[in-house]
Parts: C-alpha cells; sequence; structure tokens
C-alpha cells in the first residue's frame, strides 16, 4: 500500500471509528435531535482531542501525516482497543511504544517530618500529575478530607472540577481551575505518555466542558508561588500565600504550604481553624501516615 493509500485509509477508518460512537457514549450533551450523518461529529471528536477542527478534517481527507501525541488522544477519544491502536498507528506509519505505568509514589520521610511539624500551617506534598500523596491535618480542614477521597481520584486537578464544594470554597473558582489547568499542560510536556495523566485527561475532557476548553487552549503554567481567597465554612473569609518547595530527592515530589502574615485576619482564621481540626478529626488519623500507606500511582 503507498503512502497515499496508507492516509486515505486512516481517513476512512477514524470515519468509520466515530461513525460509531455517539454524544452520550462520550459525555457530550445530546439534544436529541436528528443528526445527518452516524455517530459523532468531526467537530465533536477535533474539541475532545484538543485539535482544530481544520486539523481533524484534513487528516480524514488524507490531506496531512498526524503525530503521536494527536494519534494517541484519537485513539482515546474514539475508544480504540489495542488492536485498533496498533492498526491506526501502522496506518499512520508511526511506532507505538507502551508506556509502562510508573511505580506508586511514597511521600519522601524528610517531607513527611516537615508536614507532621507544619502544625499552625496548612501543607500537602503533590507528585506527578499533581496526585496528592501526603497532606496534614490543617490541609485537611482547609480543602476537604483527602482521606475520604478514594486513592485513585486523590488528585488536586480532579477534586477542583469534580468536587462541587470547591466552587463554594474558592472565592475565585475560575481562575484557580484555569491555572490548575495550565499547570496539569506542564506536567504533560514532562510525561507525555504517562498512562495515568492520559486518564485523566480524557476523564475530564468528557466530564467537564470547561475543562475541555480550557485544555485545548494549551496554555502552560508552573507549581511556583500565587494568593488564593478562600470562603472557608469554618474560619471565613480567607486570603492566603502559597508556595512551592521542590524536594531534592525527588523533583516529582513538591511541597505545597499556605501562609498567612502574622497577626492578620486571615493567620487568626488559621489558628482558629487548626485548634477547630484537632477536636474534629478522628483521633489517630494521621492524614500523612494514611497517604503513606496509601500511596497514589
Amino acid at each position: 500500500m503507498t503512502g497515499d493509500a496508507h492516509m486515505n485509509e486512516l481517513g476512512e477508518f477514524l470515519k468509520a471509528r466515530r461513525a460509531e460512537l455517539g454524544p452520550r457514549t462520550v459525555g457530550l450533551p445530546d439534544p436529541g435531535t436528528p443528526r445527518r450523518v452516524p455517530g459523532l461529529r468531526r467537530e465533536e471528536v477535533a474539541q475532545l482531542a484538543a485539535i482544530s477542527t481544520d486539523y481533524y478534517t484534513r487528516l480524514e481527507q488524507g490531506r496531512i501525516h498526524a503525530s503521536v501525541s494527536v494519534l494517541a488522544a484519537l485513539a482515546r477519544v474514539l475508544r480504540l482497543d489495542d488492536d485498533q491502536r496498533d492498526y491506526l498507528f501502522g496506518l499512520a506509519g508511526k511506532t507505538l511504544v507502551r508506556p509502562r505505568r510508573r511505580t506508586r509514589q511514597k511521600v519522601q520521610p524528610q517531607l513527611r517530618r516537615l508536614l507532621d511539624d507544619l502544625g499552625a500551617t496548612p501543607a500537602i506534598v503533590m507528585g506527578r500529575r499533581m496526585d496528592i500523596i501526603a497532606w496534614n491535618s490543617l490541609a485537611a480542614a482547609l480543602i476537604t478530607d483527602f482521606s475520604a477521597i478514594p486513592e485513585k481520584h486523590r488528585n488536586y486537578v480532579r477534586i477542583i472540577f469534580t468536587d462541587p464544594s470547591m466552587k463554594s470554597l474558592y472565592a475565585d473558582w475560575e481562575k484557580v481551575a484555569r491555572t490548575c489547568v495550565s499547570q496539569l499542560r506542564m506536567e504533560a510536556a514532562k510525561y507525555p505518555d504517562d498512562p495515568g495523566l492520559v486518564e485523566l485527561v480524557g476523564e475530564l475532557s468528557v466530564q467537564d466542558e470547561q475543562f475541555r476548553q480550557w485544555w485545548a487552549t494549551h496554555q502552560v503554567a508552573p507549581l511556583s508561588v500565587g494568593t488564593k481567597a478562600l470562603r472557608h465554612p469554618v474560619a471565613g473569609e480567607l486570603s492566603l500565600d502559597w508556595d512551592t518547595l521542590t524536594a531534592s530527592t525527588d523533583p516529582d515530589q513538591q511541597l505545597i504550604v499556605w501562609t498567612a502574615e502574622p497577626g492578620s485576619r486571615t493567620h487568626e482564621g488559621l489558628r482558629f481553624l487548626a485548634s477547630w481540626a484537632a477536636s474534629h478529626l478522628p483521633a489517630g488519623d494521621t492524614p500523612a501516615s494514611a497517604a503513606e500507606e496509601h500511596p497514589l500511582g
């Protein structure tokens, strides 16, 4: 088969696969009105894969070659099985390397000790994909009870987009959420073939239209410093500065701390919240140790 024939066959293969999927299958709204063609529209596939409709159209028409990252995104969107993925990559003349799942992360002992010592400062340890792998009791009281979240879902970006209480907690939820998406983009640049990250992006793209739109903008931002305004149900209005410290023993682990100016209204609010947490968290339930017993992948 010639190169042009391969490209034409690739386009026909993509058309056939999208014809098999309906909007509801991939989490898109379905108004129920009749469609001129069966299955997903080109613009819907392009949107879910975070590429332009023009790019996808030319791909289906056999006019351009697709990159490995685009092929991987289309395989995810079109729900291809392993054999279909192999066939798609073969038509495109690309080598499909199946990435191995990384070993589960465990919080570094130094960071664990630091978390335990930060009784008056909310802090978490964030790992790959912005997974939360450890936290202290004040962080749980400030943000959410991380121990109540299933291990595989204990991811900061996922919490921001799927926990309804986050929209009332963060005074400017949209800004926080956009920043999270941009920071996750930086993670994707470091580990473009990480299966866990691909699954996370795919899940959130299907479930949340805003995530899908913001992911498609390709904005990036590092985990560094900033200020967040919170409307906490116990501590009230808080304006917290956050900072990031990277573990020298594992650059994929970062300590995130929230602090306030001594004597400020927010500082007093944190002290009150720490006292509240001490009496409301179950005895012996140390969040940092819970994370070590159930480390994230």
